[in-house]
This record gives structure tokens, sequence and C-alpha cells, in this order.
């Protein structure tokens, strides 16, 4: 659109932009300026105008879209699609309040982090069919078992009435802290019931033990591509975050030998299927990191998000926790099972057993028993098991698929690894092609992923963009890596092969 749409912003206001934007737009909305149908201009346009950052502008239309003010199409544009508001009756639109509060000014140092900003940018995704998702870290809605989920429930609620309704211990129910401790046995976890403190899932357990272990200005060790929910927690607990760099096996054992303790809290490792670079940590280098920690006094945060995700039969390698009763465990049963459980739970030493309880019932009393009850039910029942023989097969169609695709799509010179654990694939990027460009003209194709400034601690990660193979069926993995494909080639200056459409819908099958 050529013409000015004659919005305005201060930036002196204690109002952010974005919010201004809003507002506005809202106001043109409800006065007929903008009609039903009418085309917002493109987000780079409007920030040109408003000499605003886009991220701001496109930030404002994403809070219209949630509104349900606009809707956004990959590829045709953002447009009004709310009657005016003479036509459908309302209560009255109220005027944006103008408080004297300089909340701004009031915002504690760990409000500011700078994890919490770089996260901001890819924190609102587009949830439409058209985009096909490679960035969503949870299972697709056909690998939820829904239905034997709301029958455990329904059992629980008969056996148990409003029992199940009340406050759990904030330890956890004990059935299924017993439950998880023979699912642990069965993959070579030693833990009994008394070791487990169930969390609201792993990112929970990861802001535990950041408030029990972390003072400001505390280092922990991570690696130099590592979990954004552990930077993010990490950080707003104030820690000095250090990186690791790692070779094929793991982490560089001769880098880790200049730590020692007092100067480093922990050392926070993902052995398994590893998030987001998908490395699976050789039994030898495990028993070499322990020895370190041993040897060092750093304990080890082992952080085991695919837990049972082992989609090919590699060397035997003892989990970290199975070596030393020392290292700190966590997991969870979002990947393998269903996400709003929220459960999840650490396996902890003893002497932190006691602590992190107390902060846990300082945090917010117990996880909910009526789900843990449930959990509980799920998995004395066998469903679990047989959930994963369900699961396994289906997660690695899908790794097999968008592996074969990305060869065909991808320019030659490319290499990635073939993930073992895990439901990620880490691409590398050629030097010289900035992630955050290859994220926006993916976006522009119809394809969603997350680049490496998300995993890196310090910038010294090499650049690269994840890939998830969780949330998507095989034949729309296949598409995305052909749209992927697309968007690097152009970016390379190469001429992508001519095909169907951008942004055809696939349907399951």
């Amino acid at each position: 659109m050529g013409q000015s749409v004659g919005l305005q912003v201060d930036p002196g206001r204690d109002e952010p932009i974005y919010r201004q934007i809003f507002d506005q737009v809202v106001r043109r909305i409800q006065s007929r300026a903008f009609p039903p149908g009418y085309k917002l201009p493109p987000s780079r346009t409007l920030a040109r105008e408003l000499a605003a950052h886009r991220n701001t502008v496109a930030r404002a239309y994403a809070d219209l879209e949630a509104a349900g003010f606009v809707s956004s199409t990959v590829g045709r544009g953002t447009f009004v699609t709310v009657p005016p508001a003479s036509a459908t009756p309302k209560a009255p639109a109220l005027e944006p309040h103008r408080g004297t509060v300089p909340w701004a000014q009031l915002f504690s140092r760990a409000a500011r982090t700078e994890s919490l900003s770089r996260a901001e940018r890819y924190a609102r995704r587009p949830e439409t069919r058209d985009v096909i998702n490679l960035a969503r870290m949870q299972p697709s809605e056909d690998l939820l078992p829904s239905e034997l989920i709301a029958r455990c429930i329904d059992r629980v609620m008969s056996e148990h009435g409003a029992r199940a309704l009340t406050y759990a211990p904030p330890e956890g129910v004990h059935r299924l802290r017993e439950e998880i401790a023979k699912d642990l046995a069965d993959r070579g976890v030693p833990a009994n019931a008394d070791d487990i403190l169930i969390t609201s899932g792993s990112q929970q357990a990861l802001d535990l033990l950041a408030r029990a272990l972390v003072n400001p200005g505390d280092t922990i060790l991570v690696d130099e591509t590592t979990y954004s929910g552990a930077i993010d927690l990490f950080s707003l607990a104030g820690a000095r975050l250090v990186s690791v760099p790692s070779d094929a096996q793991g982490p560089d054992l001769a880098a880790l030998a200049r730590f020692s303790r007092p100067d480093v809290k922990a050392l926070y490792l993902m052995p398994n299927g590893h998030n987001p670079t998908g490395l699976f940590v050789s039994a030898e280098r495990r028993r070499a990191l322990v020895a370190w920690s041993q040897s060092s006094g750093i304990p080890i945060i082992e952080d085991d998000y695919a837990a049972g995700l082992v989609l090919d039969e590699t060397e035997a390698a003892p989990y970290l926790r199975a070596l030393d009763g020392d290292v700190i465990h966590l997991s969870s049963f979002s990947k393998r099972l269903i996400p709003a459980l929220r459960v999840g739970f650490i396996v902890c030493p003893q002497a932190l057993r006691g602590t992190l309880g107390s902060m846990k019932r300082v945090m917010d009393l117990g996880a909910s028993a009526i789900i843990q009850h449930a959990l509980a039910e799920f998995m004395e029942r066998g469903y679990l098991r047989a959930h994963m023989h369900r699961l396994l097969p289906e997660y690695r169609l899908r790794r097999d698929t968008l592996e074969q695709a990305l060869t065909l799509a991808l320019p030659s010179t490319m290499r990635f690894r073939r993930p073992s654990h895990g439901v990620v694939i880490w691409l590398p990027l050629p030097t010289g092609m900035d992630p955050d460009a290859l994220y926006d003209e993916a976006l522009r194709q119809g394809v969603l992923l997350l680049p490496n400034a998300m995993w890196s601690v310090d910038g010294r990660a090499q650049p690269g963009v994840r890939l998830t193979f969780c949330a998507e069926t095989a034949p729309r993995l296949a598409e995305g890596a052909r749209r992927l494909g697309k968007a690097i080639k152009i970016l390379s200056g190469l001429r992508p092969k001519k095909g169907r459409a951008e942004s055809p819908v696939i349907e399951a099958v």
C-alpha cells in the first residue's frame, strides 16, 4: 500500500510504541476509518513510516490478530476482520489508562535482562495452517493419548473424589513418584521415590535449581550452543554464564579443566539428544565428565528432556546420574506424552532434598494433585509403555522424512547431524549467512524455525537453525524442507528450482 495510514507515535511517552500502534489501529477500526477487508501496510513499511523497529510493529500486529481485529496470511498481508463498532453492539470502549506510576523505572534488574528482550522477537509465532512449524517443540495433536488421559482422570475422580481436588504434598504424590522411579530404573537411572521431587514441568525444575544454587554473579558453565530456557532462567537468577566448547563426543575436557570450585557453581548439560544440536555424548566422555566433576567439586545438572526418545540404538551410554549420585537429574513428560500435564521432576542428591522441597512449597504449594494421580494411573496401567511403542516409530518416520527432504532441498555443501535421540535437527549455516535473515525469509516462504540467537550465550556459537520434527506430519515436514531450501538458496544468491506454489495446504495422511 503506497499511501500513509496516518499513525503517529511518541517515543517519549511511558506507553510502549507497540501499544500506541495497537490503540490507534483499534480506534480507526471502531470509527470505520479502517473498514473490514482494509489492508494494513507491511510491518517493514509501517516501521519505516514511523521510524520504529520492525519487530515493534510486528508485535503490535500480533496483538491485533490475537485480539481478533485483524488476520494475517503469509504472502497476502494483514487485513481488518472485525465489523466496525456500530455494526456490532459492544460495551463502550474505555480510553487507555494513562496512569502516573513510572513502571519502566521500577522494573528489577532481572526484568531487564537481555535474554528476555532477545526471546521477544520469536515469542509470537504465526499459528496458521499454511505455515509449516519446524520450531514447535511438542508432539502434534494426533500423537496425544487424550482419550486415555481423560479415562484416567475419570477413574481418579471415581476412586478419590474430592480428595483429588485438594493440595498435593509439595514433594509430589507418592504413587506418582514411585511410578517415575520404576520408569527411571527401566532406563538405567537408579532412584527411589524419596529421591524424586515433582515440579510443574522441567522449566520449574531449572528455576528451583537456579534459586537454590545461584547468587548474583555466580558462574554456571553451559555448552556454547544450549537450551534457551536454561539461559533465560540462569540469567534471571543473576548467573554469569560461561560457555564450554564441544567436539563430536561432547564437552571439551581441556576447556573444563580450567574450572574448579568455588569459582563455578555447576555445569548444565543435555547428554541425550541435546537441544538444540541433537548431540549424543559418548560413554567415554560421560565417564570423563563425572571424573572431572568429582575432582573439581563442581556438580553436574543433567537435563534429560528427551527421556525415552531413543530413535536409533547407539552405543550403550550410562546416564550421568547412574555414574554419580551427586548428579542432579531432571526431566518431564512434555515431549513423550502431553505437554499440558506440566509434570516434571528432579532426582535430587540427598543433601538437596529438603531445601528444594521447601522452596517448591514457597513457590506454588505443590503441583496439581488430580493431574499427578491421573499420570500415576496412566503409568500403573501400562499405558505409557504402550504409548511409547506407538510414538517412537512415528518419530523415526518423521526424522527420516525430514532428513531425506533436507538432503534433496539444501545446497550440496550443507551438512547436518542425524539425531539418534530426541526430536531436533541442528542445521549449521554457510559462512556469512545471517540466521535472523534466514528466519525472516523462511517465514516468507511459509516455514517457521528458530535461529541460533536463541541458543547462544556469548555469540560464539556457529550460526545455525534448529528444526523440530515432532509437531508436523511427514508430508508437511517434506514440504517444509523444500520451502526452507528455497529460502536458503535465495539468501545464497542461487536460483531456486521452479515448482509448486509456495504455500499449499498439506493434509495429514
